[in-house]
């Protein structure tokens, strides 16, 4: 187990993963947004293609020269990609920003001076919602802002302690994320199946390793993060919570129970319970909170029977 990390210069090497040509046109202003941020000498913008040849090949005519333009050489899915941009990245510091997501004006600095703290060992960004329908529907709880990886109702203050970041802006010493072995490919959104909880196993794992260190929310490091009409469904909302459950049991398994679901409990039993009553006005809008919890602790329950199962048979 370490304590501390080393202090190097706060150089950023900015990692986009992307897989698919239909975010060919978002993938560009991500990368145009971070190159108007870069400092002139020591930063890098590396774009990370998951085992999609033809987009590769598109985005290598697409792209500036100075883009690191590179294919994943993991395992398909999103752990895989972010840990090729790690291993390929010249810099201490490994800033992650989503192929959809957008760094709004001094974003990469904000990230910079966050990590002049040598106690910090990893951050997570602020995540506005950019919806393509204009609004949040009336029914969405902004309680479930996680639903479309973005910031929700309960989150700490900037400068507070958290257990994990919101993935599409976070921002890791390269030293500490090799220290565990990167991100876990057990965990991870592959393609359009909306799992999670990779960012929450890393967190865990960079706590138990650098018990010295802090995970800090730093919302001077900003995006905003475009959210699809097809997101903005009660089916895709049912069903993402439904897979956020699985993911948290498949992450029960690997992490234990108190520190997989440290901060849900509290999620739950005060943010949840406050949220219900905010949205006594709005009858649509409280079935939905209940119905995403729900869904949630189905998952959870199904991930937890079919580990079970598997457990049996082998």
């Amino acid at each position: 187990m370490a304590d501390t990390l080393p202090v190097i210069a706060t150089g950023l090497s900015v990692v986009v993963c992307c897989y698919t040509a239909a975010r060919r046109t978002q993938v560009l202003r991500v990368v145009e947004s971070a190159l108007d941020q870069i400092a002139a000498a020591g930063d890098e913008v590396i774009v990370v293609v998951d085992h999609n040849d033809d987009l590769l090949e598109d985005l290598s005519t697409a792209l500036p020269q100075s883009i690191i333009l590179i294919p994943n050489t993991f395992e398909r899915g999103l752990s895989g990609a972010r840990n090729t941009g790690v291993r390929r990245s010249g810099n201490e510091i490994v800033v992650f920003v989503d192929d959809d997501a957008v760094l709004t004006p001094g974003a990469l600095d904000g990230a910079r001076q966050a990590f002049d703290d040598p106690s910090i060992v990893a951050i997570g960004g602020a995540v506005d919602a950019e919806w393509q329908t204009g609004a949040a529907p009336d029914w969405f709880p902004e309680e479930f802002g996680w639903v479309v990886g973005c910031d929700y109702r309960g989150l700490p203050a900037c400068g507070d302690q958290i257990r994990n970041p919101i993935g599409a802006a976070m921002a890791v010493r390269r030293t500490a994320l090799n220290d565990i072995n990167g991100f876990s490919t057990k965990l991870g959104r592959v393609g359009d199946l909306p799992t999670g909880c990779e960012e929450t196993l890393m967190g865990v794992q960079l706590r138990a390793e650098f018990p010295e260190q802090r995970i800090i929310r730093h919302t001077a490091f900003r995006v905003s993060h475009h959210v699809p009409a097809g997101r903005a469904t009660l089916r895709y909302f049912t069903s993402r919570c439904f897979q956020e459950g699985r993911s948290k049991a498949a992450l029960t398994r690997i992490s234990g129970r108190q520190d997989a679901l440290s901060s849900e409990r509290s999620y739950t039993t005060r943010i949840l319970t406050s949220g219900a009553w905010r949205a006594r006005g709005n009858p649509r809008r409280l079935l939905a909170l209940i119905t995403g919890f729900l869904y949630t602790a189905t998952g959870f329950a199904t991930g937890l029977v079919l580990a079970a199962r598997q457990e049996r048979h082998r």
